[in-house]
């Protein structure tokens, strides 16, 4: 990684010249006796170092502020998640303009047109590029990235960036807001050398929960969160199907839940099959044949012969929304601050774009020589992305309880609205604007610049 500035003390000396390193290495025992008499101080702190967070730290690029980021799993096992997303329009606009979509891409499969349906009824709603407008240009409606592809992305830009210290394995154990700062008590996780390595201090003016739907620091600050856990859980798995998928992206409704199978490569699909939580656990226990059975039952034979490859797992469908996003000299970010369920495959492209309209802010505040810490600021975050959040938050919410269930009058209203969605052009064009993340104010990103 190429060097960071110094990190100057809070009583503006230098730390001392063996602390020029490109990280904050809590197995250097040099390092670890300076941390020990050293107050850091930094601009930014951004806890959690996934997606979002990395994302947030590259769009601070050039920005004049200094970022440390704290992430409680080392690199390679944060990289090594075996999850997928659906990368939605908004998403690789805003990586692209960042410059790491072109990184990125390479490794992604696009999807060219969704097929939406409801259960058992042969109707199917066709989206394609040119529902969006010919004068676009667009070859597809998103990409299928695998977590290893966009974080290892992510991480190759911070590297380079110099105004980004990186801190792992790590935790911060206390969060004090105190006027004009912030003050962050951070521990090392690191289990072979944890007694070697004591707590130290670091002071920010400004502190991001970017650390996902158990939040310490939100928790740690006392933002209140409001929600429900579904009767559903979502099994998770990667399949081959004997047929091509043809760059289409299926989502059907089933009453127990929705059903999704998206290219992940030129050979393999991700499937997330939402169900009742008995039911999610009895196909995690199905061996492979039973469960292509099963599988096959439920999708039906399109793509012929489906066939497990790896690992399945399942986890809990929840909707949960904090009340505030914003305290003094802290914020929120991605699922720190909302979750939903994963129908429509919401989740990680709000967080993406929390991260984006965020760094706008700050980089807005920090040119115009405000505090970046302050309410005043930290609320136009606040305005700008509870808003779009509460409306997709809602959107997931009602799509779910609105065709997972078999009460005949919403069978037929749900049925009848896929249908005017393929005969009207404006329903369509809307539901795929919202769904794509194109509706509503988006972030002016520029490419950052580089630092100096």
């Amino acid at each position: 990684m190429v060097q960071p500035p110094l990190v100057s003390q809070l009583n503006s000396t230098s730390v001392p010249e063996d602390f020029k390193t490109e990280a904050l290495n809590l197995q250097d025992s040099n390092q670890n006796a300076i941390l020990q008499n050293t107050i850091l101080n930094y601009d930014l702190v951004i806890v959690g170092g996934g997606i979002v967070g990395a994302t947030l730290a590259v769009a601070l690029e050039g920005s004049g502020l200094t970022v440390l980021i704290v992430e409680a799993q080392k690199k390679a096992e944060a990289i090594a998640k075996g999850q997928a997303y659906a990368i939605h329009l908004s998403s690789s606009r805003i990586w692209d303009a960042l410059g790491v979509w072109a990184a990125i891409e390479p490794q992604v499969q696009e999807f060219k047109q969704v097929h939406l349906s409801d259960g058992t009824d042969h109707h199917v709603v066709q989206f394609m590029p040119q529902d969006l407008g010919q004068d676009l240009g667009l070859s597809s409606l998103g990409h299928v990235a695998e977590h290893r592809v966009l974080l290892s992305a992510l991480l190759d830009r911070v590297q380079r960036c110099k105004n980004i210290h990186w801190c792992c394995p790590a935790r911060v154990a206390q969060t004090k807001v105190q006027g004009d700062y912030t003050e962050l008590t951070v521990e090392s996780l690191d289990a072979e050398a944890i007694s070697d390595n004591p707590p130290f201090t670091v002071r920010s003016r400004l502190v991001i929960g970017a650390d996902g739907a158990k939040s310490q620091v939100r928790e740690q600050v006392g933002i209140k969160t409001r929600g429900k856990a579904y009767w559903q859980s979502c099994l998770v798995a990667t399949i081959q199907p004997e047929k091509a998928h043809r760059n289409i992206a299926y989502e059907r409704f089933w009453p127990s839940g929705p059903f999704a199978i998206l290219p992940v490569s030129e050979t393999h699909c991700r499937i997330v099959w939402t169900a009742p939580h008995a039911e999610a656990q009895r196909l995690q226990a199905l061996n492979e044949q039973d469960f292509s059975v099963a599988l096959t039952e439920r999708y039906g034979t399109q793509m012929g012969q489906l066939t497990l490859v790896g690992d399945r797992f399942t986890f809990p469908a929840k909707l949960v929304h904090s009340c505030e996003y914003v305290r003094p000299r802290v914020a929120l970010v991605g699922d720190a601050a909302h979750s939903c369920h994963p129908v429509g495959g919401q989740g990680l492209n709000l967080g993406v774009r929390d991260a984006a309209a965020l760094a706008q802010i700050l980089r807005t505040a920090q040119i115009q020589g405000e505090d970046i810490g302050s309410l005043a600021v930290l609320k136009r975050y606040q305005r700008w992305r509870r808003t779009q959040n509460i409306l997709a938050l809602s959107f997931t919410d009602i799509l779910n309880r609105m065709f997972s269930n078999q009460i005949l009058p919403l069978v037929v209203v749900r049925r009848l609205g896929l249908r005017l969605m393929s005969m009207i052009p404006w329903i369509k064009v809307t539901s795929l604007r919202f769904m794509a993340g194109l509706l509503g104010k988006a972030p002016l990103l520029l490419p950052p610049t580089p630092s100096k």
